[in-house]
């Protein structure tokens, strides 16, 4: 008998990911299967993070989640660097420090603590010796996706992009852009905290370009890092959270290179029923097609789907007016007015949204004072501190006057500073640059 014809005969081999899920549910456990891939076409500036084995408790597998993350870097890449390198530290310390149960830990998740802090790392520890080494003061936007079981939490600064391709064919978008450009509550928080906001001047007085914040001319109103701008351009997230029926979804996650060629039906739809590694290439493949390596160009795609199912199935394509998909991020107005409410189609439920770039009002009341020890933990950057040292974020003159001046959440002297600096409290003109 030739060869081909014993392995006809031989069965189907079955992914480990399969036989790892139906032990599961034998054991009454009905986590997803969660698979992600990326593709690049790098001009130097974006890293991604692909980290699916972490715990909540470490040793113990029934807390493991995942994290997926785009950091898209401009004026260098120092900044992108450093956060890929950070940001998931503080998050996975914080869980240590404050022994968050389940649902705590989902609750954590929704706030901006672990952003702020590393911002502030960034800016403290890590900016002098970047800018002796290299002369640049660069930032970088971020996209940090958590996935817990049937549960995803996006939280993001700038302009990549995180989508849901859910079951049933419908594209969700989980981001927000922070395009001074485009996003017209971020430009008026900007000009309220003292920053201007205008087009490049060049010579006879023509503008030119996107709109950009001065000083330091960035186009973005959020980002970490990013030391040369005013205190007006934070590192305070916006923080969707959507928990998905045991159909599961796929996430389409990526830089602007990808979205400024297509709109996000575009990519969902290009790289339906294809395994998530193909699917990756091949959006990245269509963007560079539409328009070029005008920018950094990289792509996550995310598949959180049952244990038995190796790949998402296809969803039959419908007829639509082609003229409407030639338009990349363009077109988003209409995609995220019909897909605002995730539930309406009975396969996404939204648990949690936050987009406020007011710290105080993002703070979780998960960092009490730790009346045993007498201490009082910073909400931020987790250190302890005494009573005299630490100042609430609800005292003072911008709070109601019924509020008590100490309760918690706390905040450190230094990470007291940064949020008054960030809320447009500290007197600062900036220098308009044409």
């Amino acid at each position: 008998m030739s060869q081909d014809n014993i392995s006809r005969m031989r069965p189907p081999l079955v992914p480990l990911a399969t036989l790892i899920g139906r032990e599961l549910r034998n054991d009454k456990f009905e986590k997803p299967f969660v698979s992600g891939q990326a593709a690049l076409a790098k001009k130097g500036e974006d890293y991604f993070l692909i980290k699916p084995d972490c715990q909540r408790v470490p040793g113990d597998l029934s807390t493991s989640f995942s994290v997926f993350a785009i950091f898209d870097g401009h004026n260098g890449v120092s900044a992108a660097i450093f956060v890929k390198e950070k940001l998931l530290d503080n998050v996975l310390s914080a869980i240590l420090k404050i022994s968050l149960e389940k649902s705590g830990f989902k609750h954590f998740l929704s706030t901006s603590c672990w952003f702020c802090e590393t911002d502030i790392e960034f800016q403290q520890k890590g900016m002098d010796l970047l800018i002796q080494m290299t002369g640049e003061t660069s930032g970088t936007t971020v996209t940090f996706v958590v996935i817990d079981e049937w549960t995803v939490t996006v939280a993001s600064v700038g302009d990549s992009r995180c989508i849901l391709d859910s079951q049933g064919g419908v594209v969700s978008l989980l981001t927000v852009d922070h395009r001074l450009e485009e996003n017209v509550e971020e430009r008026e928080r900007v000009t309220a905290s003292g920053g201007e906001v205008g087009r490049l001047n060049v010579f006879g007085g023509n503008e030119v370009g996107p709109l950009r914040c001065w000083p330091g001319g960035l186009c973005l109103s959020r980002s970490i890092g990013d030391t040369d701008v005013g205190e007006f351009i934070v590192p305070i997230p916006h923080v969707k959270q959507v928990k998905l029926s045991n159909a599961g979804g796929r996430l389409v996650i990526a830089s602007d290179g990808i979205w400024d060629a297509l709109s996000s039906d575009m990519a969902a739809k290009s790289c339906r029923g294809l395994p998530a590694e193909i699917a990756a290439k091949l959006v990245v493949k269509e963007a560079l097609r539409s328009r070029g390596l005008k920018d950094d160009t990289t792509c996550l795609v995310v598949d959180i789907i049952p244990s038995d199912i190796p790949v998402l199935p296809p969803i039959p394509r419908k007829k639509h007016n082609m003229f409407s998909l030639l338009f990349g991020k363009k077109a988003l107005s209409s995609v995220s007015k019909s897909t605002k409410k995730l539930s309406a189609v009975g396969v996404v439920e939204e648990l949690f949204e936050e987009g406020s770039a007011i710290l105080a009002e993002r703070l979780s009341k998960y960092f009490p004072a730790n009346t045993n020890s007498g201490l009082c933990r910073c909400a931020v950057c987790q250190v302890d501190q005494t009573p005299g040292d630490s100042l609430s974020v609800n005292s003072g003159s911008f709070f109601s006057p019924g509020s008590k001046p100490r309760e918690g959440p706390f905040l450190c002297s230094n990470c007291q500073k940064k949020k008054d600096a960030m809320e447009g409290k500290r007197s600062s003109r900036p220098t308009v640059m044409t």
